[in-house]
């Protein structure tokens, strides 16, 4: 049941009605039930016997099971029409040219099929599809004794050239799955590994030196590869410089919106990497532009990318001094069903942090209520360095909502459990941060002393405001607020733009 209820969700409106329409025309009889079954799941979230009891009033029915399943497979077949009619339309197209000039090959008929596959190689070599070049090449060469006005020796150097680029990108590939499982080991295990070394081993390992002509896909993958970098060694401005110059790369490319799903993913990561470096103008521009692009193909790909655009385009707006409107944004969409759940978390956890920052505690707590789930269990969704700012915003929450049990509990139980995690990673100023928020909790008066200011300028080892992380900056505002006696979001927003 949660398999094809998962598929249903994904459907936009229009999807809903074409599937309708399908199942139709695909029905012989008029008593089946899968459109009704169809609308079931759709429109609420009752379990199989509540719904099979409304199908056929009883709660468990071999005719119910085996109607499920064969509306799974419908659902399957419906979605490979329509991928095949929208997005590998081109690949056909090709396919089909590759077949029809094989049957006029076998016919003797050379003129004709070579031009069909020039035809064809014109199509391929456009949309960077190395695989069905290959084909067309082989093609080509396997006939080329036949047909002496092919120039055999550049056919050979354009199979090689193509070759390369296929291997490149089935390498990078290779790569790209390598470093998303390191990541997966880094983030949602805690596991400690010096992260730029092992990518530059794989790098190594697998020959890729970036100097050549990429797909859309590639370039997303090295893009992907510089941000799992960035974010594991929080280092985002290091990047920027090569991520913009390869869009520079990507959008010189001819029909981009053929491989549009990578385009949209490669323009989220350049908006979050500009926020990250608190470039907030320039990385709302480019939410413009992800908006833009998420309009084209019937809306194709809007559901998929609408939270984290919306994630991104909420936290420029906050730093932006624009608090309420980023509210009003994410919560128009946190509550709302999506598949992407690690975004969701994201979403309810930067909604925590604005209205902590605007200073309406209550409403953060109502927040922090729906994270009733285990650590452990956040570790898996969202990684666990999203559960380490879940517990120091929670405790900092505690703190100004002065429920003592609530903050010495989870503070004994935080440092028992992540204290050697981030010693570890080298991230020991989180534990100082707690430890100057615990002091002051016990003595607030001591803060506004110059004793403990000077602490806490000494404390932390800071490096130039536009390399140091933006929750970080986060916060030692909320320390920097106490200690001048300043309002919260106020003060956060000044040490952004001193």
């Amino acid at each position: 049941m949660n398999d094809i209820k998962s598929i249903i969700d994904t459907l936009s409106v229009e999807d809903h009605q074409k599937f309708v329409s399908y199942l139709q025309q695909k029905n012989k009889r008029k008593d089946t039930k899968n459109i009704q079954l169809f609308k079931l799941l759709s429109n609420s979230d009752d379990d199989s016997k509540v719904i099979c009891k409304q199908l056929y009033n009883v709660e468990k029915s071999n005719a119910y099971h085996a109607l499920r399943k064969r509306l799974f497979q419908s659902i399957i077949d419906f979605t490979a029409n329509k991928n095949l009619d929208d997005e590998n339309s081109i690949d056909m197209q090709i396919v089909k040219y590759i077949l029809a000039s094989r049957t006029f090959l076998l016919q003797n008929n050379f003129n004709i099929a070579y031009k069909i596959l020039d035809k064809a190689e014109r199509l391929a070599d456009e949309h960077l599809l190395f695989t069905i070049l290959n084909e067309i090449y082989h093609t080509k060469i396997q006939y080329a004794s036949h047909y002496p006005k092919i120039d055999l020796e550049q056919l050979i150097i354009k199979q090689k050239v193509n070759q390369k680029k296929h291997q490149l990108e089935d390498q990078l590939n290779i790569v790209y799955a390598k470093l998303k499982s390191m990541l997966n080991e880094v983030s949602y295990q805690g596991k400690v590994i010096n992260f730029e070394t092992e990518l530059e081993i794989l790098l190594k390992a697998h020959q890729i030196e970036i100097n050549s002509s990429l797909s859309f896909k590639s370039l997303y993958q090295i893009l992907s590869i510089a941000n799992i970098s960035a974010l594991v060694t929080k280092k985002y401005y290091s990047i920027e410089s090569f991520v913009m110059k390869s869009y520079d790369i990507l959008k010189q490319k001819k029909e981009t919106d053929k491989q549009l799903y990578y385009q949209i993913q490669i323009v989220y990561i350049i908006a979050n990497t500009l926020f990250r470096n608190k470039k907030f103008a320039t990385s709302l521009n480019y939410i413009k532009e992800m908006e833009q692009l998420m309009q084209l193909k019937k809306k194709a790909y809007h559901k998929s990318f609408t939270l984290k655009k919306t994630l991104v385009e909420a936290l420029n707006l906050n730093y932006s001094n624009k608090q309420e409107e980023a509210i009003l944004i994410t919560e128009s969409v946190m509550n709302k069903k999506h598949d992407d759940l690690e975004a969701i978390l994201d979403l309810h956890l930067s909604c925590f942090m604005f209205y902590f920052q605007s200073g309406n505690f209550i409403k953060a707590k109502s927040i922090s209520a729906k994270f009733y789930h285990t650590d452990q269990w956040y570790k898996e969704k969202a990684g666990i360095d999203w559960v380490i700012k879940k517990n120091v915003s929670e405790l900092l929450l505690y703190i100004e909502l002065q429920e003592d049990d609530l903050f010495f509990l989870r503070l004994k139980s935080f440092r028992r459990v992540y204290s050697n995690y981030l010693k570890n990673i080298g991230q020991n100023r989180i534990l100082t941060f707690l430890k100057f928020a615990e002091h002051y909790y016990l003595k607030p008066e001591s803060v506004s002393t110059e004793e403990f200011k000077n602490k806490l300028e000494i404390a932390f080892e800071w490096v130039t405001i536009n390399e140091e992380d933006i929750f970080v900056i986060s916060f030692y505002a909320w320390l920097k607020s106490k200690v001048e006696n300043k309002d919260l979001y106020q003060t956060t927003l000044h040490l952004l733009n001193p």
